[in-house]
């Protein structure tokens, strides 16, 4: 056990963040996206969802701070009727992170896929609801 880092952080998961360098991106994916066939790196995360592993990822991860949009989202498909208030915690999850951020961006969901496969990791966690995929770019941290 390491004190302050978040128990759902798994080992492996803790690697690879580390692993990841400036502009990396990592996908954490709901149970519906195609993980396993996506990712270069899969991180298993079931039982999970993704506000809870948003919340501790981002107390390890610094977001990047030299793109306007360093959180991606899947944008609904047009004619799909699905609300998305998920979007809201994530949006309060980050601004609680005390960095700056400027709202999400968000991508046609053929290109959000394109996009997942190169990312650096896919985490497949058990979230339900819909149009709940996030990709998050790694930023710097400064020395003080």
């Amino acid at each position: 056990m390491l004190k302050n880092i978040p128990s759902i952080l798994s080992p492996e998961l803790l690697k690879v963040l580390m692993e990841m360098g400036h502009g990396d991106e990592i996908v954490i994916a709901d149970g519906n996206f195609p993980a396993a066939s996506m990712a270069q790196r899969l991180i298993r995360s079931d039982g999970h969802g993704i506000p809870e592993m948003l919340e501790a990822v981002l107390k390890v991860f610094p977001l990047d701070v030299y793109v306007e949009k360093p959180a991606i989202l899947m944008q609904v498909v047009p004619g799909d009727n699905v609300e998305t208030p998920i979007w809201d915690k994530y949006n309060k999850i980050i601004r609680a992170g005390g960095e700056k951020f400027d709202g999400f961006d968000t991508i046609e969901r053929f290109a959000f896929y394109e996009r997942a496969k190169k990312a650096y990791a896919v985490v497949a966690t058990s979230e339900s609801a819909l149009y709940a995929n996030i990709i998050l770019k790694k930023g710097i941290i400064v020395p003080k």
